[in-house]
């Protein structure tokens, strides 16, 4: 999503760009990474368009302003929607992806979109994630052609920030505005407030839509430690792979089973990778129904 069209003229000038987010903190909904970029040249009229921090903004004002840039011909923007299933996912899965890691990774991707359209970007503004320098070192070691200032409360700061602010912000209170609730039990409503954990409003309509079984519809973030108090009276879910693992090591007769690796040996690729194919070491649940890891189809 975002102005891209034609690539315009200026975009082959020396041009800057601003990013930021909207949506890290809530327990509902996505989380929206904005940019917002320019003719470097362009940047005098840019500081005049009154462009803030979109948090201290009113909504309305927001909504004019983003309609206002959309249908300037010498801005360009795109976002990246993050939804909350995704987001969840990411947290969750064996090799976790915290909050910082997705949030570089989606800043990271609008850099490399813009990019890919033709875009000369030399200088890049970034709203920081966590330590201002470490990440400044990680976007410059990615993309060495351009200089990046990273900084806290960079939307205050920079203007072309600041528009990105605007964009972020605007899109997720659209896809909040639009979300389509797909789950069919009785009585769900849309009077979540503000997605934010603390607000009285959302936390009446977790209460509400929590589901013993299903836990909470795809609009919530379930990965927030926020969710945790609610699913305290959730019916307990026992895996078969689980209860096979357990009643494997209870077949060893309680002992544990010492792994060379923490004697200091390490096992080679080569003969792990040999194991793994052969079925040998596998979980009993795999075995049992003949289920081989594949490296390619």
């Amino acid at each position: 999503m975002g102005s891209e069209t034609a690539l315009p003229k200026w975009a082959s000038e020396p041009c800057m760009m601003g990013i930021d987010e909207a949506g890290r903190g809530p327990v509902l909904g996505p989380m929206v990474y904005g940019c917002l970029y320019c003719a470097i040249s362009y940047h005098n009229t840019l500081s005049s368009l009154n462009f803030a921090d979109s948090k201290t903004l009113k909504e309305e004002k927001r909504e004019e302003l983003f309609e206002n840039l959309k249908a300037d011909e010498s801005i360009g923007w795109a976002v990246d929607v993050i939804d909350p299933k995704e987001l969840s996912a990411k947290m969750l899965k064996k090799n976790k992806i915290n909050l910082n890691e997705i949030s570089h990774d989606s800043a990271s991707g609008l850099v490399t979109r813009v990019l890919n359209m033709g875009v000369l970007l030399t200088e890049v503004y970034v709203d920081t994630v966590g330590d201002p320098e470490k990440y400044r070192i990680k976007l410059s070691e990615r993309f060495p052609t351009i200089k990046f200032v990273v900084a806290k409360k960079a939307d205050s700061l920079y203007p072309v920030v600041s528009g990105a602010s605007i964009v972020a912000k605007v899109t997720r209170d659209r896809a909040l505005r639009d979300w389509v609730l797909v789950e069919t039990a009785e009585n769900m409503h849309r009077n979540f407030g503000s997605g934010y954990p603390g607000d009285p409003e959302t936390k009446a309509w977790l209460q509400h839509h929590k589901h013993s079984v299903f836990g909470f519809p795809t609009l919530v973030r379930f990965s927030w430690g926020t969710c945790n108090a609610y699913s305290k009276d959730g019916v307990e879910v026992l895996w078969e792979a689980d209860r096979v693992d357990e009643e494997d090591s209870s077949n060893r007769n309680g002992k544990r089973q010492l792994k060379l690796s923490n004697l200091g040996f390490i096992e080679s690729k080569r003969k792990s990778e040999e194991i793994e194919s052969s079925g040998k070491g596998r979980c009993k649940f795999f075995q049992a129904r003949k289920l081989e890891q594949l490296s390619q189809f």
